[in-house]
């Protein structure tokens, strides 16, 4: 073929595929070379991975794999946390009365044993049995199938889309690890060479529930979106609308990324070559310990360097009355008609914005609200939890708004700490603390006028 008809073939191609064509080329010419220089015979560690290939990367089979694994990394958190959990708030629990009886025999005054016990001891120990379990579980399975050598493979898969949506196939690795922690995720978006795809996926992380939001998530699914069932249906029924959650996620990722790619960050995706690596037995005892002791512990100790501030803080606004009503009440009843409008109330809105510094006692502090105790509060069981909630005038609609207000909200306060270090930017960290903010609270007021209007509640 002439250089001249070469030319011509290649105006006829689009970008994308005219890039595809010169690697696809590349690599069929670096083969025949090779084949001509050097005898090479395939192992059967080669042709192994090539057949896996086949099926985790097909463009049919490879995203229903995708989903079945994450549904099932999903189920195997929420059912195997669930008891784990309850352990550890019993024994916290029992250790409360205990601290206790000792500020009562030292004769304590009682705004200390507020602030300490109430406030400070109650918050972090509600973070540390809220998340650890989950973490415990999550890290180390993420963690295996990374040493597996499966997340390349997710990589791949979403590339596409990706560059669709003008961002970049590593995002799908970087937004996977918001799963985890998102703070942790804005760090590891330094994979990303571009600056403009960069600062696409610091932007768009937060549409991920981090560690933080599973706790809320999957307590209002398993209590109203799964309410009818029981046993190991219920928690599959849980995990069916946690995996549509966090699917809504995703697509909301992709639909910001896209607008910003046209927009504020214009430009064409940077080229993405993957050499996918081979499958290997994965290494169980390290890689679960290391996942343990590593990310959980680090990610559990950020939790309740942030979440302890925030219950103090918390019981004090709780307890300081002007004349017969408390701070809390006054900025309950000042937000509930905004809440009303979402379809959630003042005591949500109030939770969500005391919860800054940590997703994880978003609910406690719902739960101290409501129950009007001036401290952070635990129920003895989900039962329990429902009724209060029902008491309040819940319905599945209350609960489904909460839920995508939780996915969709600002992100925490060590996340935008860690934005504003990576983008050296407060126009960016605020438009970080922004954009989610619109979305979430634009999306349960669509929901909720719309239900209202057809009747439907």
């Amino acid at each position: 073929m002439s250089i001249q008809q070469l030319f011509m073939e290649a105006q006829q191609l689009s970008t994308a595929q005219l890039r595809d064509d010169i690697v696809h080329q590349l690599y069929e010419r670096s083969h025949r070379l090779c084949n001509e220089g050097v005898k090479y015979t395939k192992s059967k560690r080669d042709t192994r991975t090539e057949k896996l290939d086949a099926i985790f990367t097909s463009p049919i089979f490879g995203f229903p794999i995708m989903l079945s694994l994450l549904g099932v990394l999903f189920y195997l958190t929420i059912a195997g946390a669930n008891v784990p959990s309850s352990m550890l708030a019993e024994f916290f629990g029992s250790l409360e009365k205990y601290l206790t009886s000792f500020f009562t025999f030292i004769s304590a005054p009682e705004w200390v044993h507020g602030v300490l016990v109430l406030g400070l001891y109650r918050g972090t120990t509600w973070v540390i049995s809220v998340m650890l379990p989950p973490m415990a579980i999550f890290f180390p399975s993420f963690a295996l199938l990374e040493n597996y050598g499966y997340l390349p493979r997710v990589a791949f898969n979403m590339d596409r889309l990706f560059k669709r949506v003008g961002a970049h196939g590593k995002q799908s690795l970087t937004m996977a690890m918001g799963f985890g922690c998102n703070a942790a995720a804005v760090i590891s978006t330094r994979i990303i060479e571009s600056p403009r795809e960069r600062m696409l996926a610091i932007l768009t992380n937060n549409f991920v529930p981090c560690n933080g939001r599973w706790g809320t998530l999957i307590v209002l699914a398993s209590l109203f979106m799964a309410a009818n069932f029981t046993g190991g249906l219920k928690s599959l029924v849980t995990t069916g609308v946690i995996v549509g959650i966090v699917m809504f996620g995703i697509i909301v990722t992709f639909f910001v990324s896209w607008v910003l790619s046209k927009t504020a960050l214009k430009g064409i995706p940077t080229h993405y070559t993957l050499e996918l690596p081979p499958y290997r037995k994965p290494k169980i005892f390290d890689t679960v310990i290391r996942s343990s002791l590593t990310k959980s512990w680090a990610v559990l100790m950020r939790a309740v360097k942030v979440a302890a501030p925030a219950a103090i803080l918390t019981w004090i606004v709780a307890n300081i009355f002007i004349g017969d009503t408390s701070i809390l009440m006054y900025a309950v009843e000042f937000l509930d008609p905004f809440g009303k409008l979402l379809g959630l109330d003042g005591y949500i809105m109030l939770a969500f914005i005391l919860g800054l510094p940590a997703n994880e006692i978003v609910l406690p502090i719902l739960l101290m609200g409501y129950l009007s105790t001036g401290s952070l509060t635990e129920v003895d069981s989900l039962v329990d939890l429902k009724q209060i909630f029902l008491d309040h005038g819940w319905t599945w609609l209350t609960a489904l708004n909460m839920m995508l207000f939780s996915l969709l909200h600002y992100p925490c306060g060590t996340t935008l700490l860690n934005i504003y270090k990576e983008t050296k930017s407060k126009k960016w960290t605020f438009l970080a603390f922004l954009i989610p903010t619109i979305i979430a609270v634009l999306v349960p007021l669509i929901i909720t006028q719309t239900v209202r209007f057809f009747g439907w509640m």
